[in-house]
């Protein structure tokens, strides 16, 4: 039910949780892994392996070079959250050097970068020089940047990071902004998220809880860029953490039998793509023990299959920026599939009427809120908006249920859901009961103005195959569904745009396709 989850990670309160890891900074994990097993694998990556002591050795390194460089304590340094180790050493040296990261998505488009950047204030950059190439033709556009450094030589004079001089950083100094991320912006702008060294701190033991993560597992990431729970959960535990950014199936599946991956973290779309993919029954990881996904709903099918073929559970949890990231994960133990599980340790959730705000019984549909010791400090400039109301419940902006069990259903974005005869329709649902005919490969659903019924569902589909017959699909979609929820027409198209991360900008798409009838 809508009640607080456990408030305990590790056996202790979540309140003593930075003082159990030995310091007040996120950056203190990777010190305290150090001292335990030294010569322990941290990061493995194209070859390279390197153990928690040269780590930690290399991320003091570069904290006492960017307080010579860019000084401090406070000034906020851009870095790109590409899935390499020089990201990790950049991220951890940024907080050792008393300073604040700016954390930006490297897949991200030229207006996009510009604005995050741009917003977030960030006086000085360290990038790679691919990074660097980017940001170098956008530089007109970027008035408050202005220091670069490279973690490479980049052939045009720009600083080196391990060629700078160093500046001892004062012991113990922090500040209270750990580090700045961006919201998605699927639904407008990305806001500027502020997150503390305690939201960090806590939302690594909750994380490695929920994930069963321990010193002996072996986590390998094999998604496009870096997020820092797949770091910080690491780094909390002491754990080995596998780079696999490219999408080679093959590739990394020797990775992972050549160091005995426990845990498999990816994206949908990836997860989609490696279940479908016809090389599947071949490609054996015979150490594994769950396979993990977020970002965005799992289809059904995607879990099935590869549960099925791997012998582990396959689960997914739910998060967001403004809670570090995450608050609900499913039981390895007894995942269900389409859920996103109970809340992480410390953490309540509660399901509420998105015209009243009336909490709502297990099992209506409403928006999410949660609330936690992960949830951030606020927007920056904007202190929490009204996103957060007066006891703390922080409004997600997402529509879910809760089960009897306690566990969270995500049905879709407030939004992207609409009413047919004052029915809430859900176009996420939509795709997922299309997504089950064999004929389609992908799939996006929105709503299209009606005189009658307000709204009423259409979309897109990509079929499989040559001599598809979309009103065949639409039925198939429409003997599941109530009334309210039936397709009234369905296009076929060659593809849908996604991001990396496989999310769709379905507000867009629909526009699109209104304006063209």
């Amino acid at each position: 039910m809508n009640v607080p989850a456990d408030s305990t990670t590790f056996g202790a309160p979540l309140d003593t949780v930075a003082e159990l890891i030995g310091g007040p900074r996120i950056d203190d994990l990777l010190r305290r892994a150090a001292r335990r097993t030294p010569r322990h694998p941290a990061l493995v990556s194209d070859g390279r392996v390197i153990d928690y002591a040269d780590l930690d050795q290399r991320v003091t390194e570069c904290a006492e070079a960017l307080r010579d460089a860019f000084g401090g304590p406070g000034t906020v340094i851009a870095i790109a959250a590409e899935l390499t180790v020089e990201f990790a050493v950049t991220f951890l040296g940024i907080s050792r050097s008393g300073n604040t990261s700016a954390m930006f998505n490297p897949l991200v488009p030229d207006d996009t970068l510009v604005h995050v950047l741009d917003s977030c204030g960030a006086r000085a950059a360290v990038l790679s020089p691919r990074m660097h190439r980017r940001i170098a033709a956008l530089r007109n556009r970027l008035p408050k940047l202005r220091q670069l450094v490279v973690t490479a030589e980049a052939g045009d004079g720009t600083p080196v990071l391990g060629e700078l001089p160093r500046t001892v950083v004062p012991a113990g100094e922090a500040v209270e902004t750990a580090c700045l991320q961006f919201t998605s912006g699927t639904t407008g702008a990305p806001k500027t998220v502020r997150l503390s060294h305690r939201n960090l701190l806590v939302n690594a033991a909750q994380s490695a809880h929920a994930h069963r993560l321990d010193a002996d597992s072996v986590s390998l990431n094999n998604l496009p860029s870096f997020h820092l729970m797949h770091l910080n959960t690491a780094l909390a535990v002491g754990a080995t953490h596998l780079l696999c950014p490219a999408e080679d199936r093959e590739a990394m599946v020797r990775l992972a039998g050549a160091w005995q991956a426990t845990h498999l973290y990816s994206l949908p779309v990836r997860l989609s793509r490696l279940a479908e993919d016809e090389r599947l029954p071949s490609l054996r990881i015979p150490s594994l023990r769950v396979v993990l996904s977020g970002g965005s709903a799992l289809p059904p099918r995607t879990t099935t299959a590869l549960s099925e073929h791997f012998g582990v559970p396959v689960v997914q949890g739910y998060g967001l920026a403004e809670t570090s990231p995450s608050t609900h994960f499913d039981l390895p133990e007894g995942p269900t599939v389409g859920s996103s599980g109970p809340p992480v340790a410390g953490t309540a959730c509660r399901i509420v009427d998105v015209r009243t705000g009336a909490v709502l019984p297990a099992g209506e549909r409403g928006e999410i809120q949660v609330r936690g010791p992960q949830l951030m400090l606020g927007y920056l400039g904007d202190g929490h908006g009204d996103a957060v109301d007066a006891d703390g419940w922080f409004r997600t902006g997402d529509v879910g249920r809760i089960d009897e069990a306690g566990r969270l259903f995500v049905v879709d974005r407030i939004k992207d859901v609409f009413k047919c005869d004052n029915w809430l329709v859900s176009p996420t649902e939509i795709e997922r009961v299309l997504m089950r005919h064999p004929a389609v490969t992908d799939c996006v659903v929105f709503d299209q103005p009606d005189e009658l019924s307000g709204a009423v569902a259409v979309g897109l589909v990509v079929p499989r195959g040559e001599g598809v017959d979309p009103a065949a699909l639409a039925e198939f979609a429409n003997a599941q569904l109530p009334y309210y929820e039936h397709l009234r027409q369905l296009h076929l198209v060659e593809g849908i745009p996604r991001s990396a991360t496989g999310k769709v900008q379905r507000r867009e798409l629909r526009d699109r396709l209104l304006g063209s009838l």
